[in-house]
């Protein structure tokens, strides 16, 4: 058995280092020893605590709500950090789920508007980028988040979309997208009676089709719409539209549907995912945003019976598998707001567009309106929540620690520095005592380290791995999402150079046209031996010593390069090829 030495600890994490003989007295042609477990002492692990060090800076969300009559509150639910609740209209937020929910990942909220204490949540993203979390089904609160209890649904992967019948808080709506790779029945629209006790599939096309949205007319409840959509995502390929997915209309409040998918004005042919909204101002009034050939905004003026086609541009439909959302005004009927990497908003019916994103993070992905003030909205985006009281003119800040990061490494600095590449954002490095009550708040803001700001970047971009210089600890080389290359950035200097060994920005290339596959969270690491040769990888293994100066392939091809895994991803309508996809 290994006899182990003191342990060294690394930001709270800690990690005990094996005592081997000496070089000396080693027996060389000794077969090595099978390794056991190290059984870490209880007592030891005890003395250790989890602490946030920052920074607070929100990451992707996907689901928000607002709360009828009660203005200063509303929820976000962050894609890895439960369910968050603000009392002030957003100007700070708290976590509500912590240690009663079994998932991280929040995919859909919704507040009763007839019981505003009445709050569910719906577990795993179904914007299926190619690095989510699945969830674990539906939760249910009643007294406005405070305590949480499963409503069922444990076996689907992600949770759409929650609606909640405007005037009986008993009937609910479920969107259920299924397993995100394999076919499985808990897929479709599901409706309870009894406040989530029971559920019955009231909307199902196989068991490769999910449900992707639900809008109800305030005006009429029992005139619902809702969208289907067949997709799936795997390891290696992201596939979005087929014969599965359409559009549905249903008079008997969720009980039966018709399809109106190719309804005069509808594109022909198979569709991709649709969103679906239905104006408060008019009921006669529907928009549908559809993934199609020939798709976009779709205008209905005569409850879905006929369409026209209103708006073509790429900017409000492209990459729809992780947008393609759509909310109309709840008070006047022209007024239409569209999500995509900006939100849109219009007001002629969305004929013409303005960006109302207006200082707040990126990537849309869901919107909540208040009924009784439009001006009052809350939007989820790849930076968290964020709640806006003057129709977008200003978004309180995304200033809580719901980041998302790739990979955590710790540099040499003293105090030592924790380091990592967050989700849509920026690399960034705190001192390990950030929170710890070292800082005032102020310090926090101005404070300085050697003429330099405390916390900053490490060059790259949002991929993943960080790698700084044994010999220098204020030199990183990062992965950049801008054609997964190198990026050798000195601190001291903010400068950046391009070190990565073979030049190719690619995008919209299928693997099997890359030379140099690289991933998307390629490894960057140093020779814990020789701290002047840095490894990267893309199928192969590389190496330099000389700071990525030149470059020699260590080995060929070392992954089962396996044709299957090659191929273009996305379609059959939108193709998705921009680096996560690369097997």
């Amino acid at each position: 058995m290994l006899r182990c030495a003191v342990p060294f600890v690394v930001s709270g994490v800690v990690a005990l280092a094996p005592a081997l003989p000496s070089v000396a007295q080693r027996a060389p042609a000794a077969p090595a020893p099978a390794l056991r477990p190290i059984v870490l002492d209880s007592a030891l692990l005890a003395a250790y605590r989890w602490r946030n060090i920052g920074p607070d800076r929100g990451g992707r969300s996907i689901a928000v709500s607002g709360v009828r009559g009660r203005p200063d509150e509303a929820y976000f639910g962050a894609t890895g950090g439960g369910l968050w609740k603000t009392t002030d209209g957003g100007e700070s937020w708290f976590p509500v789920t912590d240690g009663q929910i079994r998932s991280a990942s929040v995919g859909a909220v919704a507040v009763s508007e007839s019981n505003p204490d009445l709050v569910f949540i719906g577990m795993g993203e179904t914007c299926i980028r190619g690095n989510i979390m699945p969830g674990d089904g539906a939760y249910k609160s009643t007294d406005a988040g405070k305590t949480w209890a499963h409503v069922g649904f444990s076996e689907s992967d992600g949770i759409a979309k929650i609606r909640i019948h405007p005037t009986n808080p008993q009937i609910v709506f479920v969107a259920s997208f299924g397993k995100y790779s394999v076919a499985s029945p808990e897929r479709g629209v599901y409706k309870t009676t009894d406040g989530g006790r029971t559920w019955r599939r009231v909307l199902y096309r196989d068991d490769k089709t999910g449900a992707a949205d639900i809008s109800i007319d305030r005006n009429n409840p029992n005139v619902m719409y809702a969208a289907l959509w067949e997709a799936y995502r795997k390891e290696y390929q992201m596939s979005s539209g087929g014969p599965g997915s359409g559009l549905f209309k249903s008079l008997d409040g969720g009980e039966t549907w018709t399809e109106i998918t190719h309804h005069p004005g509808l594109p022909a042919g198979v569709v991709g995912k649709i969103g679906v909204s239905v104006s408060g101002a008019n009921s006669n009034r529907v928009y549908a945003l559809v993934e199609h050939e020939n798709g976009g905004l779709f205008k209905s003026d005569d409850a879905g019976a006929t369409w026209a086609l209103i708006n073509d541009r790429r900017a409000i439909r492209q990459r729809a598998f992780y947008y393609t959302h759509v909310f109309a005004d709840p008070k006047n009927a022209d007024v239409v707001y569209m999500q995509n990497t900006t939100m849109f908003r219009s007001t002629d019916g969305g004929k013409t567009t303005v960006s109302v994103n207006n200082g707040t993070h990126g990537d849309f992905h869901d919107l909540w309106i208040d009924p009784d003030d439009p001006a009052h909205i809350v939007v989820g985006n790849d930076g968290g929540g964020a709640v806006s009281k003057n129709t977008a003119g200003r978004w309180t800040d995304l200033d809580y620690p719901t980041a998302q990061f790739y990979h955590v490494i710790t540099t040499k600095h003293i105090p030592y520095h924790v380091c990592g590449a967050q989700q849509d954002n920026s690399t960034i490095c705190t001192p390990f005592n950030w929170n710890a009550g070292a800082f005032s708040d102020t310090a926090r803001r101005d404070i300085t380290l050697g003429g330099m700001r405390v916390s900053y970047v490490a060059g790259g971009g949002e991929p993943g791995y960080i790698a700084p210089d044994p010999l220098d600890p204020d030199v990183f080389y990062s992965g950049t999402n801008n054609g997964n290359y190198v990026d050798k950035f000195n601190r001291r200097l903010g400068t950046s150079r391009e070190v990565n060994p073979y030049p190719w920005f690619y995008s919209g290339e299928p693997a099997k046209e890359i030379r140099e596959r690289w991933q998307w969270t390629f490894p960057i690491l140093f020779s814990p031996v020789d701290p002047r040769t840095l490894y990267v990888s893309s199928q192969r293994l590389w190496r330099t010593r000389d700071a990525g100066k030149t470059w020699n392939a260590l080995s060929g091809d070392l992954t089962r390069h396996d044709p299957t895994t090659m191929e273009k991803s996305g379609g059959p309508i939108t193709g998705d090829m921009n680096g996560p996809e690369v097997y």
